[in-house]
C-alpha cells in the first residue's frame, strides 16, 4: 500500500476552493498541451460546493473547458431533472454555467433499466478513454466522496461479489441509502485511473478514515488505498 497523499484544509470551503484550483491547473495544463481531459465528477454533499468554486474560478480565469470530457462516479436511478440526480447536481453548479457542449457530458442514464444504463456508460468510457494495461479506460481523475460508512462512490460496506469482484467497468448496485438502485464505477474502473481524489469533510467521517487508513483495512475505501496511490483531501477533522 502506497501512502495517501494527505492534503488538510481548515474548513470545507477551503478545501472546496483549493481542491478547485488544483482541478483547473490540470485541466489548464491538458489545454496546453492539446489533450483531451476526462474526468469522473462527485456526487453528495461537498460535491455541490466543490464545482460551484470550480464554475467561478474557471469564469474569472476565463479558462476554456472545451477539452473536458465529464462523466460521473455514480449516479442514482432517477431521471435526470430529478433532485436525487448527481447529474443534475453537476448541471446546475458546473456545466451549465460554464456551457459545457453536450457532446462533452456523459451522463450515466439513470431513467433506464439499471443493467441497460451501466452498459451504455461503460461503452461511453470505453469510446471516449484510453485502454489502462488491465483493459479498463483511463480516466485522467476521478473524483470521489466519502460516505459515513466509508462507502466510495455507490461500493458500499457489506457489499455482494457480484459489486467487490469482476472486471465490469460499470454495474447496477442496489445501495442501504434511498434510492436504492444505482450505478457505479467499479474498483477496477477506479484502480484505473491516472489520479483519484477522495474529499472528506466533518467530524462524523472521521471514525469511518480511521479504519480506512488502518493497515489491512477492509472498508470501500480501504480497499482503494490499497490498490493505488491516492490523494485524500481533509477538512473538519481530527486524523491523529
Amino acid at each position: 500500500m502506497t501512502p495517501p497523499e494527505l492534503v488538510l484544509f481548515p474548513d470545507a470551503t477551503a478545501l472546496c476552493e483549493g481542491v478547485a484550483s488544483r482541478w483547473l491547473d490540470g485541466v489548464a495544463a491538458a489545454a496546453r498541451a492539446g489533450e483531451l481531459y476526462r474526468v469522473a465528477l462527485p456526487g453528495g454533499r461537498i460535491a455541490k460546493t466543490f464545482m460551484e468554486c470550480a464554475a467561478k474560478t474557471a469564469r474569472e480565469a476565463r479558462l476554456p473547458l472545451g477539452h473536458v470530457e465529464f462523466f460521473w462516479g455514480d449516479e442514482r436511478c432517477v431521471p435526470p431533472d430529478h433532485a436525487d440526480s448527481n447529474f443534475l447536481l453537476a448541471s446546475d453548479a458546473l456545466l451549465r454555467p460554464l456551457g459545457i457542449a453536450g457532446s462533452r457530458i456523459h451522463r450515466m442514464r439513470g431513467e433506464l433499466d439499471p443493467a441497460k444504463a451501466a452498459e451504455i456508460a461503460e461503452a461511453e468510457l470505453r469510446s471516449v478513454c484510453p485502454s489502462a494495461p488491465d483493459g479498463q479506460p483511463r480516466l485522467d481523475l476521478v473524483i470521489l466522496g466519502m460516505g459515513e460508512d466509508a462507502h466510495v462512490a455507490s461500493l458500499f460496506p457489506g457489499a455482494p461479489a457480484s459489486v467487490t469482484a469482476g472486471t465490469a467497468t460499470c454495474i447496477p448496485v442496489i445501495g442501504p441509502k434511498p434510492p436504492p438502485q444505482r450505478i457505479t464505477l467499479t474498483f477496477p474502473a477506479i484502480r484505473a485511473a491516472k489520479a483519484v481524489w477522495v474529499l472528506v469533510t466533518g467530524q462524523a467521517k472521521e471514525e469511518a478514515l480511521h479504519r480506512s487508513l488502518a493497515p489491512g483495512a477492509s472498508t470501500p475505501l480501504g480497499r482503494v488505498l490499497a490498490e493505488r496511490p491516492v490523494t485524500l483531501f481533509c477538512a473538519d477533522l481530527r486524523l491523529l
